[in-house]
């Protein structure tokens, strides 16, 4: 039994022998090389496309003399040139070129940079660098170079600074692989399309395309999303990869409001809750103030301030993160259950041709959600909430007319409409207009009418619409010229020959006998 294991451990030992030696593309010891090639050690190329291969070499043997002429040479899966001659497929020299690389590195400062033009899936392997520089010859045999082909493309590569804020200037790069410097790929981005691409050589001697754009950040640039596309041409046509990558942008609170619960009018004791809303990012915290003759005071802390209204008042709320803060628009608490009646201003002592301004007007505890007044007067009349040199409001509406006699007992009535939690609540005021004018449609009648016998009683009434109430003259047409004959409402007497009367600006009354 002892003997048969040693034998069977022998077979063992020479089968694993054999496989270390003899197998194609195993590495040689690497104990002692005289050749050393800087390449990636591995590189990746797309199908269809080119592949530019960075490598460089040296030598410590005391044979090797770059003075005199060197040729470098490729060989494909192995590294043993004797054992396999046909593993060659490029030779600087000129005698074998299987895949019509180009050697375009300057073998005499040790650059052995390759083009590989037309690449496929077939062509991955390990591929070893041999230098001949007669008589110095030697392989590369501990720093093959794994070349891999892919048939889709690199996805680019979105480079953006880390911990972004608003009004910051940053620079955003799209980056593409590019293993073929000669046919570099196209990049495109939903950003300024005009950015300029270039092509840049890396340490290790590969490259990399990019477009880049510099931006001054907003609060609108939180979460936008940036797609970079890169197309790659190759043979017969071009293959095409995207990235999309998402903006988280800080920036201080904005667009911060304040609403109130029920709104409008409340009455005393009600329980009233004000609610404070904010864009901010990272998100807010709030503050609650009130208005007073002594100045602001701060009430509460927290989103929601809750609390029985005992008193009106104005509230805000302000939000604040670490980049800054924001102050909403005041909200107002009016303790009362029933609004307030207009009140409608009209000049003293109006009079006919006139020119006058007539406003109406209602207090405004809350001019954020200011009360609506109609009239009817000119309904286009333009809504206005004035601050009073107190610190309160009033909104008015005001409207300019010409008086006529016919404005006189005019009643103007407006009315103001509060919104309040689930609806309005209104007001509404009358008042009559005064309005003095000349006196107008005067006219003169005579009692009796027509022929009357000589010495008869006859009685003259004058009648005119004025106000104030207008004084009445009579006058008489005589052949020298017009008499005063009365002064007087009513004009009566006897008779004893005919003529013309009238009073006032009344045309003349004719008389006869």
């Amino acid at each position: 039994m002892n003997l048969m294991a040693a034998l069977c451990e022998s077979v063992l030992v020479v089968n694993m022998l054999l496989s270390v030696f003899f197998l194609p593309g195993a590495l040689a010891d690497c104990t002692d090389p005289v050749l050393f090639a800087d390449t990636p050690g591995q590189i990746e190329a797309l199908s269809g496309s080119c592949l530019l291969l960075p490598c460089r070499f040296n030598s410590t043997d005391s044979t090797y003399d770059k003075t005199r002429s060197i040729y470098g040479i490729w060989l494909r899966g192995t590294e043993d040139f004797k054992a396999y001659p046909s593993a060659v497929i490029f030779n600087s020299s000129g005698s074998v070129n299987i895949y019509s690389l180009k050697m375009i590195g300057n073998l005499t400062e040790e650059n052995c940079t390759t083009l590989f033009p037309d690449l496929n899936t077939s062509h991955a392997d390990r591929y070893f660098l041999r230098i001949q520089n007669w008589p110095f010859r030697a392989t590369a045999v501990c720093e093959p170079v794994q070349i891999k082909v892919r048939d889709s493309p690199w996805s680019p590569s979105i480079n953006i600074p880390a911990d972004l804020k608003e009004h910051q200037s940053v620079t955003i790069s799209c980056s593409a692989l590019t293993p073929c410097p000669h046919s570099p790929p196209e990049l495109t981005w939903n950003l300024q399309q005009d950015s300029h691409r270039q092509t840049e050589k890396n340490t290790e001697g590969t490259f990399t395309t990019k477009i880049q754009e510099t931006i001054t950040l907003s609060d609108t640039h939180d979460g936008y999303n940036i797609s970079c596309s890169a197309t790659y041409p190759v043979n017969g046509g071009n293959k095409t990869a995207e990235t999309e990558v998402t903006l988280s942008v800080s920036y201080a609170p904005k667009d911060t409001s304040a609403s109130i619960s029920p709104s409008g009018l409340v009455s005393a004791g009600s329980w009233v809750e004000l609610s404070c809303s904010s864009r901010a990012k990272p998100p807010a915290s709030f503050t609650w103030f009130r208005n007073s003759k002594h100045g602001t005071i701060k009430v509460s802390v927290g989103q929601v301030y809750s609390f029985y209204a005992t008193e009106g008042g104005e509230y805000y709320c302000v939000a604040t993160n670490d980049l800054g803060d924001d102050a909403s628009s005041t909200v107002c608490i009016s303790i009362k259950d029933s609004p307030w009646s207009p009140s409608i201003n009209i000049p003293d002592d109006l009079k006919e041709h006139q020119s006058v301004t007539i406003s109406c007007s209602a207090l405004t505890p809350c001019p954020h959600s200011p009360p609506e007044l109609t009239w009817n007067l000119q309904q286009d009349s333009h809504r206005q909430t004035e601050k009073n040199t107190e610190g309160t409001f009033t909104t008015k509406i005001q409207e300019t007319i010409t008086l006529s006699d016919t404005h006189d007992g005019y009643n103007i009535r407006c009315s103001a409409i509060y919104p309040v939690n689930g609806g309005s609540k209104t007001a509404e005021t009358e008042v009559t207009l005064s309005v003095s004018y000349a006196p107008r449609d005067t006219s003169a009648s005579i009692s009796p009418s027509g022929l009357v016998s000589a010495g008869s009683w006859v009685e003259l009434s004058c009648s005119s619409r004025a106000k104030p109430p207008a004084s009445f003259t009579w006058f008489r047409n005589s052949k020298h010229g017009t008499i005063k004959v009365s002064v007087g409402q009513v004009y009566s007497f006897y008779a004893t020959e005919g003529g013309e009367y009238y009073s006032g600006s009344d045309a003349p009354t004719n008389h006869k006998r």
